[in-house]
């Protein structure tokens, strides 16, 4: 192996972790934006309505042969 073949392996390998890292970092930051978007989704689902006016047996059947 030439001196020019060891430096041009050395400066690729180099650039391939570089662009491996960055990769990583983006998805990374992605991956953090996704999970920030939908704890915000979760958090505006409204709260279900109040079951004060509902039958006390309504839910407690569930028809299998429709």
């Amino acid at each position: 192996m030439s001196v020019s073949s060891i430096t041009s392996l050395s400066t690729a390998m180099a650039t391939t972790q570089m662009n491996q890292e960055v990769g990583m970092a983006v998805l990374k930051k992605s991956m953090d934006i996704a999970s920030s978007s939908a704890s915000e989704l979760l958090a505006a689902i409204p709260a279900p309505p109040s079951a004060v006016n509902l039958p006390a047996n309504l839910g407690q059947h569930i028809n299998t042969t429709a």
